[in-house]
């Protein structure tokens, strides 16, 4: 081999690892961008969990923290849209539940618990409806 291949050689060599060497640099701006927003999301989720847990230990007492799963969310968004108050097996119908007893008993006692925790009032036997001074 002479002095000329070799310094090829090298120049080929210096050419590739520079084309890697910049296309890494590159991967590392991406992925040091997408690792920040990722942060930031995390913060934001976690500011977020802390927010709803205030916000839930005021609203419910801890000796049933179960009012404030999905569940009970769904009949309590359902009943926001029923001023004049519903029964259970209409609240079954609307949440898409077969009303059969035992999906409507399930959902009665859950009504009963919420009046029972003053998120819900029923005035007549039967019919639930939002504590209007939850609203």
């Amino acid at each position: 081999m002479n002095l000329p291949t070799v310094l090829d050689l090298i120049t080929e060599r210096e050419t590739t690892t520079r084309r890697h060497t910049d296309r890494l640099r590159e991967q590392i701006t991406a992925l040091t961008g997408e690792l920040a927003r990722l942060d930031n999301e995390l913060a934001d989720l976690a500011t977020t969990r802390t927010t709803l847990q205030t916000l839930a230990a005021a609203e419910f007492t801890a000796d049933d923290p179960t009012i404030a799963s999905a569940p009970y969310q769904q009949i309590l968004h359902i009943l926001s849209t029923a001023p004049t108050g519903m029964r259970a097996k209409g609240i079954c119908l609307a949440l898409g539940v077969e009303p059969l007893p035992k999906n409507v008993e399930g959902t009665r006692a859950k009504l009963k618990r919420m009046v029972n925790h003053h998120v819900l009032t029923e005035d007549q036997p039967g019919v639930f409806t939002l504590n209007p001074k939850r609203t």
